[in-house]
């Protein structure tokens, strides 16, 4: 688009301004990572000039020319891609995009002067966490008191608030269990060693004589994904609590008394065996 004469510079000069001017870029694994914004160089000027184009990034990873060439009255567009790292934290940067004239009419520009345009790269918060049991499995006795260790990573690139809960806590309370939890939420920093919480249990009071196989449903659930992401982001890690089912004083020697008085039967038959073949032979 050419300016108006009345308009025109009698000077070398650029004029630099890009959109979108807050560019959001995810870095979540499987993201793209990739941030774009359109800059404009406006030549106001009678001259056909080349623009040496110097982009500062802030740490970014970035692409764009290295110049320009811009008509007399005229405007050209370019492309500016900046790139986060993977999992890098939540933060804000500056990128700037200079433009200084380097020639007008091929003729070297006696006094340059840079006309700049900033942006600003917003590298956005990301949920994700892991869940570890300290024991998947445990047997235990009936009516006995006991703390199941579980660690919560927080695996995003910010601080979090992970909310704590026992998925099955009423299918447990209902078997005969009593569940505590000491800790509802609790806050990690990002990539921080992992955060231990423990979830007490008593076993149900009333077993009866045979075994049984309960499943402890641990889950932690990011706040952040559920105030800002639209889709709760949560991990389910299950222990296997066995209940052994006889528990009367003692039971323990009833197998050992059980073979002894088998031992004792089967020697007492070979005994009365042996005597009737005595009787026999005499």
């Amino acid at each position: 688009m050419a300016a108006p004469a009345a308009a025109q510079s009698p000077n070398p000069d650029i004029d630099i301004q890009c959109s979108p001017s807050n560019i959001p870029i995810d870095v979540y694994p499987g993201s793209t990572r990739v941030g774009i914004t359109y800059c404009t160089a406006t030549n106001p000027t009678g001259y056909s000039e080349t623009v040496r184009i110097t982009i500062t990034s802030g740490g970014l990873a970035f692409a764009g020319p290295g110049s320009v060439t811009v008509g007399a009255t005229s405007s050209i567009t370019f492309e500016v891609t900046v790139r986060g790292d993977l999992r890098m934290p939540e933060t804000t940067r500056v990128v700037s995009i200079a433009g200084t004239v380097e020639t007008f009419n091929g003729a070297p520009n006696p006094n340059p002067v840079q006309k700049t345009a900033n942006v600003m790269v917003v590298v956005k918060q990301f949920s994700r966490l892991q869940v570890e049991a300290s024991e998947p499995f445990k047997q235990l006795r009936p009516k006995v008191d006991y703390y199941f260790e579980f660690k919560v990573y927080n695996q995003g690139n910010a601080l979090d608030k992970f909310n704590i809960e026992v998925d099955n806590r009423d299918e447990l309370e209902e078997a005969g269990f009593q569940i505590s939890l000491p800790l509802i939420s609790t806050e990690i920093d990002a990539q921080a060693p992992a955060q231990k919480v423990n979830v007490l249990t008593r076993t149900p009071k009333i077993q009866g004589w045979t075994d049984n196989y309960y499943q402890l449903q641990f889950k932690a659930t990011s706040d952040f994904s559920v105030r800002t992401e639209g889709i709760p982001n949560y991990q389910v890690q299950m222990v296997t609590v066995y209940v052994r089912g006889v528990y009367l004083p003692g039971f323990e020697i009833i197998p050992t008394l059980s073979m002894l008085a088998f031992a004792a039967a089967i020697a007492y038959r070979r005994m009365d065996e042996e005597e009737i073949e005595l009787i026999e032979e005499v």
